[in-house]
């Protein structure tokens, strides 16, 4: 599937906006234009709005079981699609083409998973007080939606979002990431070409800022799903406050991870480097302060530091690239200014530490040690391949720093203490946490933070509930 320029999905019609605006598409391995992107203007936004209304009004009165035979469809036609599929996103995003294929694999499972938990939506009857009288409790989709996704998991990011609207009964209008359009537009191609009727899912792109302040404002709009940074999240969360709306905030993160000395550190070392330099480091969910207990620190970091290495680093199309380029120059610049702010403060570089190559926006992984939290590294998210590592004594120390910043969506731990694994699940403030292993973001469990990695859940039983109105009737009979 070659690269073509990416049009707007409105009122079930691929389309340029209205005004001809676009914007231009980066390939962040080449830094060379690859196609323009469709602008959406605020007449584009309005058409958009007045077909999610009339497309909800249609599909809220879908059985869940026919809702669920379309999302199943829609599944299946990406699953078909998807070797081609994967070639756009790793163009777009950079993320070698094994990574890209993964991503598109579970955004199928995602669907599939949805497209059945739909038809379990039960609401319930409740016992009266007085003869002849039936209480009952229904459950509602919320309406229309509007969902703000980032450039990092163009795919999985959309479809949790999407998925949980459909299956509950929703019609959804899709902000998409302008930086890696075309993977998203395909996802919502897919439910497009498996019957989701006309205005239903809807895709825009354009400025951040001008569409989500006027789409969340909008009475059309009954609720809204925000995937990104913490900064943006707390604007947009203020926004729906302001005006009633329900919010899913998935925000940002600065995962700890705790080795303890009587880990399995070969077991410990695969995982976490292999997660830590996933996506080039890009992911909210990615291990970043490596807490590694005194009497393994040497071990651990000798260890670690081969795996950096050994990682390939490349255009991820080309066979036996590991990682792939960072998304922008704006991410190179921050990966630059994390390293200096945090050597100038007195942090060893262990590896790594620069930019790699002339062309693109490859970065090296890099390892720094001796870090405290007085750097900025320690204390805003990195989002690239910068691994922070500091020893540490005792428990209690480690779970201090573990739990010094406002971030809390995940934590990983290893330890072959049974009752120690018990206690650091209930000490580690995070709303998700793997313990001798990474079994974070599957379909059927829940995904959110708590603090400042915001709120909601988009994943399980739990992902449903927020696109679902909770109505009670009581009803005597004549």
């Amino acid at each position: 599937m070659a690269y073509q320029d990416v049009m707007l999905h409105i009122g079930g019609k691929w389309r340029a906006a209205q005004g001809g605006k676009t914007i231009d598409i980066i390939n962040p391995a080449t830094e060379e234009v690859i196609g323009k992107l469709a602008h959406a203007s605020q007449a584009d936004l309005d058409e958009a709005l007045e077909h999610a209304a009339k497309g909800f009004d249609q599909w809220r009165k879908v059985s869940p079981y026919e809702r669920a035979k379309i999302m199943r469809k829609a599944a299946a036609l990406l699953r078909e699609r998807l070797d081609s599929v994967a070639v756009l996103l790793t163009t777009e995003q950079g993320k070698p083409l094994a990574e890209a294929k993964a991503e598109l694999n579970g955004a199928v499972d995602v669907i599939e998973w949805f497209a059945e938990e739909g038809r379990r939506a039960y609401g319930r009857v409740i016992p009266p007080r007085l003869p002849g009288v039936y209480q009952l409790s229904l459950r509602e989709p919320v309406g229309v939606v509007a969902g703000f996704t980032p450039w990092n998991f163009p795919v999985n990011q959309a479809v949790r979002k999407i998925s949980a609207a459909l299956a509950a009964g929703c019609a959804f209008i899709l902000k998409g990431p302008e930086e890696t359009p075309a993977s998203c537009a395909e996802l919502v191609r897919a439910y497009v070409d498996a019957g989701v009727p006309a205005g239903v899912v809807q895709l825009v792109f354009g400025i951040p800022a001008e569409i989500s302040e006027y789409l969340i404002p909008h009475p059309v709009v009954r609720k809204i799903s925000f995937t990104g940074s913490t900064a943006v999240g707390k604007h947009l969360a203020s926004l729906a406050g302001k005006y009633m709306k329900r919010a899913t905030m998935e925000l940002g993160g600065h995962a700890p991870a705790l080795v303890f000395n009587d880990a399995n550190l070969d077991n410990a070392v695969n995982i976490l480097a292999a997660n830590k330099f996933r996506n080039a480091g890009q992911v909210c969910i990615a291990p970043t302060r490596f807490l590694i207990q005194e009497d393994v620190y040497e071990p651990f970091l000798d260890k670690f530091i081969a795996k950096c290495k050994a990682v390939k680093v490349g255009n991820g199309l080309e066979e036996g690239t590991t990682m792939g380029p960072l998304a922008n120059d704006r991410r190179l610049r921050a990966m630059d200014e994390f390293v200096s702010d945090a050597v100038g403060k007195g942090a060893k570089l262990r590896t790594g530490g620069k930019r790699s190559g002339n062309k693109g926006y490859f970065y090296e992984p890099t390892v720094l040690t001796d870090v405290t939290p007085e750097m900025r590294a320690m204390n805003e998210e990195p989002f690239g391949p910068v691994a922070l590592f500091m020893p540490f004594k005792s428990y209690d120390e480690a779970i201090a720093e573990a739990n010094r910043l406002q971030y809390g969506l995940a934590s990983y731990a290893y330890t072959h203490d049974t009752g120690r694994a018990t206690a650091l699940a209930g000490d580690i403030e995070s709303g998700l946490i793997g313990i001798n292993h990474h079994g974070l973001a599957v379909p059927e469990t829940p995904f959110g933070g708590i603090k400042d990695s915001g709120y909601g859940s988009e994943g399980g039983a739990e992902g449903l509930e927020p696109y679902l109105i909770t109505k009670f009737v009581s009803q005597a009979s004549l």
